[in-house]
C-alpha cells in the first residue's frame, strides 16, 4: 500500500524549510501543546515560537485544538499537527527543507540521547537507475504501510520511534573506505 504524495506548494515547502518548524510539527503530532509549552520544550522565546507557529498555521500544517483550562485556571489555546506534512513531496531540489529535516532530526536525537538509538547503519551501494528506483520504492512502501496503520498502535505499550532514511550520491572523493 503506497500513500500518494502531492507536490508541496512553494509556501508549504518554505514552511517546512526550518528545523524549529519541523520540530513543532513533530511535537504536536501526538500531543496538543501550547505556545508556552512548545517554547519551553524547544528552548526558545515565546514570540519566536509564535512566529513559527503562525507560518505553520497559515500553510495548513498546524491547527488550533480546543481551548482548555491550564493548571492555574488560565485559558490555553493548544496547537496540533494536521498531518499534512506526511502526505507531501517536497522534492529533491528544495535544499532548505531537506537540510532542515536533517537539523531537526539531529536536535531530536540530541535531546533523546545516544541511548535512544535503536539501530543505525551506514552503507555504500553501487546501483543502476532501475535498482535504485526499486530500492527506494520498496523502502517507501514499507514506511507507508507502517505509517498508514500507526493509529492502531498509538495506545498501549508501543514505543514512539522516529527515524530518517536518506539515500544520496557520493562524490568521487568520498567513495573510499
Amino acid at each position: 500500500m503506497s500513500l500518494d504524495r502531492k507536490p508541496a506548494t512553494a509556501a508549504q515547502a518554505k514552511a517546512l524549510g526550518s528545523p524549529i518548524r519541523l520540530r513543532i510539527l513533530r511535537l504536536c503530532l501526538h500531543d496538543e501543546l501550547t505556545n508556552q509549552q512548545l517554547a519551553a520544550r524547544l528552548e526558545c522565546d515565546p514570540s519566536t515560537l509564535h512566529y513559527h507557529a503562525r507560518i505553520l498555521l497559515d500553510a495548513g500544517f498546524l491547527e488550533r485544538a480546543e481551548p482548555r483550562r491550564g493548571s492555574r485556571g488560565a485559558l490555553e489555546k493548544p496547537y496540533r499537527s494536521t498531518g499534512l506534512s506526511w502526505t507531501l513531496d517536497i522534492g529533491t531540489e528544495n535544499v532548505d527543507a531537506s537540510l532542515a529535516m536533517f537539523d531537526a532530526f539531529r536536535a531530536e536525537l540530541g535531546e533523546a540521547g545516544p541511548e535512544s538509538v535503536e539501530a543505525s547503519s551506514r552503507f555504500v551501494l553501487h546501483l543502476d537507475d532501475p535498482e535504485r528506483e526499486e530500492l527506494l520504492r520498496r523502502i517507501q512502501e514499507i514506511l507507508d504501510e507502517y505509517e498508514a496503520t500507526d493509529d492502531q498502535r498509538r495506545t498501549g505499550s508501543h514505543d514512539r520511534l522516529g527515524g530518517l532514511f536518506v539515500l544520496h550520491r557520493l562524490t568521487d572523493s568520498s567513495t573510499g573506505g
